[in-house]
Formats: structure tokens, C-alpha cells, sequence
């Protein structure tokens, strides 16, 4: 790791440290040596805690970024050609990620964000089951964030079709939510790929999730909406998607039941409705 690397990392991991924080450092100063060499927080970041500089030159920060390579923890930066370029185009793209798998996944061509509701239901899962193999068999990976539901039946059907997936979570990679998808972390770790944009001690806090939306229909080519109610994290994530110019799909549902509410709102607002694995594929290769 070269050393404007190390420290952009090292800065990453301090407490009080935001995207903001970072982004006036490296305006200001593109090399962050102010904070290293002269150590002194600038004059520019008045509202920056002085432990700043303490967790800057501690030892732990760095052992803690030595051990992640012994770990197979994989560190980009957003100035490291392998960062995925659709993310970098987003508002205030992370400055870092963690991934641990396979991280050739992040250059293939085509990735598809498919999120819904905790609460899936039959409809749903044989739905998924329906549309993937198509999807699977034109290399397209799937992208979620390995929730319960929706998330975790996308991740699991792809691998059982012998797909790749990329699973995008709140909180570090030693930290995996909810415990009940634990064992399905492990497995995607060894073969797919885990991401995080928080270092891997990091504790899941609930601001989180929402956060790491961005991320999911950031790095993809379009957004798929399997089932959501009128107010939930995956229309959070669809309306991301259509800010960044993005593709969004969503599967209709019975209008009598409350987790189709917010994909069926989606449709009527212009989103693709998808019917099968084609109606995504003729969207994403066009």
C-alpha cells in the first residue's frame, strides 16, 4: 500500500471522520500532509475534535490495517483503478472500501440491484426464482444488501443457479447483519463478494442502511424492486437509482396487499414492469 493510500485509509478509520471531513482534507490539501507531517488540524475544519490526531498516529490503526491483508480483506480507495466506475459518478461515492471474496466481480459489465421488502412472501421468492435464470445465464450479477426477505432469497437463488453476487452491508465486515444470514455472509465471503464502505470493526448502526443504498444502485446498472411498501428502504433505494440515471424496474402485485403498494406507485411513475428475466436484459443491454 503506497503511502497517500495508507493515509487516506488510516483518516478513514478516525473517530469524528465523515465523507465532509475528508472531502475538504483532500480539496485543501490532496496529499493530507498537513495532518500528518505538521499535525495540526487545519484551520479549514474547525468543528473537527482534536482526537482526530490521536487516532491519526495511533499504532492500532495501523496494525488494525495490517491485519485486514492477513485477514483477505481487500482496501480500494476511490483513486484505485478496480473502484467501481458507476459508483464513482454518484453523490458523495465512499472514499473507501472493504470487500472480502472475489473482487473480479466488480468489473463485470452488467450488475443488477434487487431489493424488497424483510417480509417476502411466496409471490415474491417464486418470482425471483422465475426471472433470475435468465439473468444468471446472460452473466448478469446480482446485487443486494443481505437482508432478510427479498435480499437474502436474491443472493441465495443467484448462487443456487450458479450465478455471482455482491452483497453491500451496513456496519464492518467482522460485523455481519442480521446474525440470521451469518452463515450466508461466510459462504458469499469465500465465494462472491462482501462489501462495506465502513471499517470491518465497525458496529451496524441503524443511519447505516439507508447510507449503503447508495452503494447497492450506485455500482449498478439498474435497480429492480421485488416487492415494497408504500414507505420502505427499497423506494429509497429506487429513487437513488433514477437520480443517478439509472434503470429501475419493479415487479406489479396484488393491489390488495400492502408490500406491493410501493413497487405498484413505482410502475405508475414510469419504472419498467417486469414480467420476466427479458424485460430487465432488452433494458440493460440497450
Amino acid at each position: 500500500m503506497d503511502e497517500f493510500k495508507l493515509r487516506l485509509v488510516s483518516l478513514h478509520h478516525c473517530r469524528g471522520v465523515g465523507w465532509k471531513t475528508i472531502y475538504h482534507l483532500l480539496k485543501h490539501d490532496p496529499e493530507l500532509a498537513t495532518l500528518f507531517e505538521q499535525n495540526k488540524i487545519p484551520s479549514y475544519l474547525p468543528h473537527v475534535n482534536e482526537k482526530l490526531l490521536q487516532d491519526l498516529h495511533s499504532h492500532s490503526i495501523r496494525e488494525q490495517i495490517h491485519q485486514y491483508e492477513l485477514n483477505q480483506i481487500h482496501i480500494m480507495t476511490i483513486f484505485d483503478k478496480e473502484y467501481p466506475a458507476f459508483l464513482k459518478e454518484t453523490y458523495e461515492p465512499p472514499w473507501v472500501l472493504y470487500g472480502k471474496g472475489n473482487m473480479e466481480l466488480l468489473n463485470q459489465p452488467l450488475k443488477l440491484a434487487v431489493v424488497g421488502s424483510r417480509n417476502a412472501t411466496e409471490y415474491g421468492k417464486k418470482a425471483i426464482e422465475s426471472i433470475f435464470p435468465s439473468l444468471i445465464k446472460s452473466g448478469v450479477v446480482i446485487v443486494s444488501g443481505l437482508a432478510t426477505g427479498i435480499d437474502t432469497h436474491a443472493h441465495e437463488t443467484a448462487i443456487r443457479l450458479g450465478g455471482q453476487t455482491i452483497a453491500v452491508i451496513a456496519g464492518g465486515l467482522f460485523h455481519i447483519y442480521p446474525k440470521t444470514n451469518k452463515e450466508l455472509g461466510i459462504k458469499m465471503m469465500r465465494e462472491q463478494l462482501v462489501l462495506s464502505e465502513y471499517p470491518p470493526n465497525t458496529m451496524p448502526s441503524r443511519w447505516q442502511f439507508p447510507m449503503r443504498n447508495r452503494i447497492i444502485s450506485g455500482m449498478s446498472n439498474g435497480t429492480f424492486i421485488v416487492e415494497a411498501k408504500k414507505q420502505s428502504g427499497s423506494l429509497i433505494t429506487a429513487n437513488l437509482a433514477v437520480n443517478e440515471g439509472r434503470e429501475v424496474f419493479a415487479l406489479p402485485g396484488n393491489i390488495f396487499n400492502a408490500n406491493s403498494v410501493g413497487a405498484n406507485e413505482l410502475i405508475q411513475q414510469g419504472a419498467k414492469l417486469v414480467f420476466n428475466g427479458e424485460d430487465i436484459l432488452n433494458e440493460l443491454y440497450y
